[in-house]
């Protein structure tokens, strides 16, 4: 039996009811902000526990600031727990229905509108306005992240943008006489020539795994030339001209890619292109400082997606992370001086700089470090210099992260092997967005 979006989420509200009545009797508060409820202001001293959505990954970072937010604030102990961003939507909707939520945690866009339409975040418009932070983050990205939420209210403090860039191995490239593959005619063409199957040598890597329908999509779009992902409330991810592209996409797979780029999430993904012979890697900012201590500035480039012949370039827009004060949260005020602080200039610099991502803090964007970070220049001059159409992904739909993850990555491997077919898995796409989209539609009248 197929259950579709509306279904799944009156399933999960009526078992979320059940569950909070019985743990709202059954627990105590132990004034860690983890037994349900409103929350409130507390002390402002104390401990708090922070949820890092991409822990491992980012656990040095965080664990620098926390030090230096604790050297300055010695009354609040700051509790880090490092969750890896697979695992992080599940986690949280299992702390929800527990109600063992942190107090201050990571929440990218992409999974922001699914937790706040459960009640659990705190809304943060009014902490803004009387806050240090007041004028001093990007209104791009606050915009994206109040889109983001669903319900018009700001319920993260945007951190950074990460946008798509395509990384390819200066050295392959020049070895084999061709140019940048700034294209989607150079890039195949390249894809092509720097395939070598009896050397192990192959064109490009394609992610298969974990995180695979967010590239796709850029790939679609990019090729189509498409430019909004909605055409009188019906999603355009199967026009015509995207199915084509996907097909062409995935015609990559085994012919100028590893077969094992199947299972491939952005970890591995990221390790194959950095330690083989790969010419060109699709991946965010996130993975440049990865690329730079295993190949040096010297044997690649990154650059912004490809543009059609014409010099047309359509980008997916990619979600904004933030950091989301928990309402459970029973010491939100010192919660919130831990959010405002790891926003601020010096720590959010610190964070992006690590991440090579593209700071919200607006005087951290000026920092000398991002004119150093060329794919970080590159990508912030693409992205607020008007040199690209932006489509952008419904994040605000509250099952937009389970239909572009739990409900499809596994149909796109079936693509990938040739047991579905390019329309099918787009007709599949659109059918679940349709319906999301609806009911999202019909919530606001």
């Amino acid at each position: 039996m197929t259950i579709f979006p509306g279904r799944r989420r009156a399933a999960l509200a009526l078992a979320l009811s059940g569950v909070l009545a019985l743990t709202a009797t059954a627990c105590g508060d132990d004034g860690s902000g983890g037994a349900g409820g409103e929350g409130t202001e507390g002390s402002g001293k104390g401990k708090i526990t922070f949820w890092d959505n991409n822990g491992g990954v980012r656990t040095d970072v965080w664990k620098e600031i926390i030090a230096d937010f604790e050297k300055a604030n010695p009354d609040i102990d700051v509790e880090y727990v490092g969750v890896a961003s697979k695992e992080v939507q599940s986690k949280y909707d299992t702390a929800i229905q527990g109600g063992a939520l942190p107090d201050v945690g990571g929440v990218g866009a992409a999974m922001l509108a699914g937790i706040a339409a459960q009640n659990a975040l705190e809304p943060l418009d009014q902490r803004i306005e009387k806050s240090s932070l007041f004028g001093k983050l990007n209104k791009g990205m606050v915009d994206s992240v109040r889109a983001a939420g669903g319900q018009d209210e700001l319920f993260t403090v945007p951190t950074s943008a990460s946008n798509g860039v395509l990384y390819y191995r200066t050295d392959l490239f020049e070895a084999a006489g061709l140019q940048e593959p700034s294209t989607w005619s150079a890039f195949y063409a390249a894809a092509d020539k720097l395939t070598a199957k009896d050397k192990n040598q192959f064109g490009y890597t394609i992610r298969g795994g974990a995180g695979s329908i967010a590239q796709a999509l850029d790939a679609m779009y990019g090729q189509s030339g498409i430019q909004s992902f909605w055409e009188n409330d019906k999603t355009t991810v199967n026009d015509p001209r995207n199915v084509a592209a996907l097909e062409k996409y995935v015609g990559l797979f085994k012919k100028n890619t590893p077969a094992a780029d199947v299972n491939n999430d952005f970890t591995k993904m990221v390790a194959q292109w950095d330690s083989g012979q790969i010419g060109m890697l699709n991946h965010n900012l996130g993975s440049y400082q990865d690329h730079v201590k295993a190949l040096t500035t010297e044997k690649f480039r990154g650059i912004p997606s490809p543009t059609l012949d014409n010099g047309t370039r359509v980008m997916v827009s990619n979600p904004v992370d933030g950091l989301g004060l928990f309402s459970s949260s029973k010491n939100k005020a010192a919660a919130w001086k831990f959010i405002e602080f790891a926003a601020s200039h010096a720590s959010n610099s610190t964070w992006n700089k690590s991440a090579g991502a593209i700071p919200a803090n607006t005087e951290a964007a000026q920092d000398p470090w991002i004119q150093e970070a060329e794919p970080t220049k590159l990508a912030a001059d693409v992205l607020f210099g008007g040199k690209a159409t932006i489509v952008q992904l419904p994040y605000y739909l509250p099952d937009w992260n389970t239909i572009s993850k739990a409900d499809n990555e596994a149909n796109f491997q079936k693509v990938l092997l040739g047991s579905m077919t390019a329309k099918k898995f787009a007709d599949t796409l659109a059918e679940q967005l349709n319906e999301a989209q609806a009911e999202w539609k019909s919530q606001q009248k």
